[in-house]
């Protein structure tokens, strides 16, 4: 018997689906394969840059079995949202730090934070029993 999914989880899932795909748009950014829309994305060095896209694709990947999580109501989904939330805005705060520009991870930063704040609202903690 599976467990009734509130609309407020099905939020979640969904703005979990939007941070992967903002996680692989970033990956691809770094190996140079998009463009830069919003400014420069890069991980310190030009040639270290495949170690930030390789970070921001394993994010992605566990984005989506977040998704997976959230969606069949889990409980460790939620504990994985609030950890990969915070883990994707300390990968964004390092790209700043490193040579991205601040507007190229406003998506991910505003994103992921979110998310955060979202899953720490009493009602979507009570759907998962925390």
């Amino acid at each position: 018997m599976e467990k009734h999914r509130p609309f407020g989880v099905t939020l979640l899932a969904f703005l979990a689906l939007l941070a992967m795909l903002a996680a692989v748009y970033h990956a691809l950014q770094m190996l140079g394969l998009l463009p830069y829309t919003f400014g420069e994305v890069k991980f310190y060095t030009p040639e270290a840059s495949w170690i930030g896209a390789l970070m921001w694709g394993l994010l992605a990947a566990i984005y989506l079995w977040v998704f997976w999580l959230l969606w069949k109501v889990k409980a460790e989904g939620w504990l994985f949202a609030v950890v990969l939330s915070t883990l994707n805005l300390v990968l964004a705060a390092l790209s700043i730090l490193g040579a991205s520009d601040f507007q190229a991870m406003l998506p991910a930063i505003l994103l992921n934070g979110l998310i955060l704040v979202y899953c720490l609202l009493p009602g979507v903690r009570e759907a998962f029993g925390t």
